[in-house]
Parts: structure tokens; C-alpha cells; sequence
């Protein structure tokens, strides 16, 4: 990662707040037509994995059947998920709806003796993730000062160019274009470009 603290870049507080809601009864075709639509499923291709027919899957999504327990199990089987599951709706509460756009020509600028930094999504707080895009600057780990570490795990995905990933514990590994490595961000790491051009990356920092 960056030569720079994560968590200074962007103060984290934390958002309370919580609204209480009535249970609503659950429509149990809407639900089953939620999830199979979810994976991407025509009623042909769930009902082929629930070992049901097409027929009875269909009445149970329009209401005109109640299945029997063998067939909530086949669904459920189908779905990848339990008969409890069947029956409980994801809480509207735990959706916060939030987004962040960052085009090509924004993103908070940061740059250190060995990478240019562009943070992305800065207008969001309480993430529980820091993305940034990165030039790479330093062409050997003798400019840098000790090895880069800090608490949480690390997403690392070559843009352009080709770097290379020194780790405290690991032999370095070269990475190229498409290539990308996920690993304990607690352990030394340093990243040098060996491209004749700066190299850039996508980098994703866990902050919880």
C-alpha cells in the first residue's frame, strides 16, 4: 500500500441511526420470484433446480398454490438457502442506498516520494473500505523508508504497467496487467514499478 496512513486521509465516524418498522406479512411468492429473479433464473431453469415443475413453481409464485413442506424444501435446496430463509425477507433497514461517483478527472490528489495517490469515493464516510487508483513512482525498495504496514487486509489490481510486490514474508512477485493479489496488509509490503513507464494500480484497503 501507500507510504501514507488510511485512516488519516479521510476522518471515519461512525452513523447511527436506526428506524423501527412493523413486520409486514411476507408474501411468499413474491419472495420465492425475488430470489429466483436475483440469480438470474427463468422459471425454467429454477424449477429445473429445484426439481419442481414448471407449472407448480409458477402457481406458487402467483399465489394459486400453497406448497406442501417437501416442495418449500426442494425450493430452498434449489435456491442455496435455508426453509427459514424462504421466510425471511432481507430487513429494509440494513439498506443505505449510498453511492459515490468519481470520474476520471477527480479524486482527492496524494502524492508521496514513491506513489501518486487519487482516493476514490471521498465523499462517503464511515466506509469500510478505502479505494484508490495509483502511479507508481519508485523504480527500487531503497526509497523506501522500512517497510509500508497497517492494520487490515489489502486488494491489489495492476491498471497499466508491470509492478513489483515485495512482502515481509513472501519471495517478491512480479504483476502485470489483469494480474492482482489479496493479503494481510499488517505484513510489511512495498510495490515498485518495472515498467519503463510508471505503472498504475487499483488499490482497496479494509478499514474494519
Amino acid at each position: 500500500m501507500s507510504d501514507i496512513d488510511p485512516i488519516g486521509i479521510i476522518r471515519i465516524a461512525r452513523e447511527d441511526g436506526a428506524s423501527v418498522h412493523e413486520a409486514e406479512p411476507l408474501n411468499l411468492g413474491e419472495r420465492v420470484r425475488e430470489l429466483r429473479k436475483a440469480r438470474g433464473w427463468t422459471l425454467e431453469q429454477a424449477a429445473g433446480q429445484a426439481g419442481l415443475a414448471r407449472s407448480t413453481l409458477s402457481k406458487i409464485e402467483n399465489g394459486q398454490m400453497s406448497p406442501t413442506y417437501e416442495a418449500l424444501k426442494k425450493l430452498a435446496e434449489g435456491l442455496a438457502i435455508t426453509v427459514p430463509q424462504l421466510f425471511t425477507p432481507p430487513s429494509r433497514a440494513q439498506i443505505s442506498g449510498r453511492m459515490a461517483v468519481t470520474k476520471a478527472s477527480e479524486g482527492q490528489a496524494v502524492a508521496t516520494a514513491t506513489y501518486e495517490h487519487r482516493l476514490l469515493a471521498g465523499a462517503l464516510r464511515a466506509k469500510q473500505m478505502l479505494p484508490y487508483s495509483t502511479r507508481v513512482r519508485a523504480r527500487d525498495m531503497a526509497e523506501f523508508d522500512g517497510w509500508v504496514r497497517h492494520d487490515g487486509e489489502e486488494f491489489l489490481y495492476v491498471l497499466t504497467g508491470v509492478v513489483r510486490l515485495y512482502t515481509e514474508f513472501y519471495e517478491p512477485v512480479d504483476l502485470r496487467r489483469g494480474d492482482s493479489t489479496y493479503y494481510d496488509a499488517t505484513m510489511g509490503h512495498n510495490v515498485i514499478s518495472l515498467s519503463a513507464e510508471d505503472a498504475t494500480i487499483l488499490w482497496v484497503t479494509s478499514l474494519t
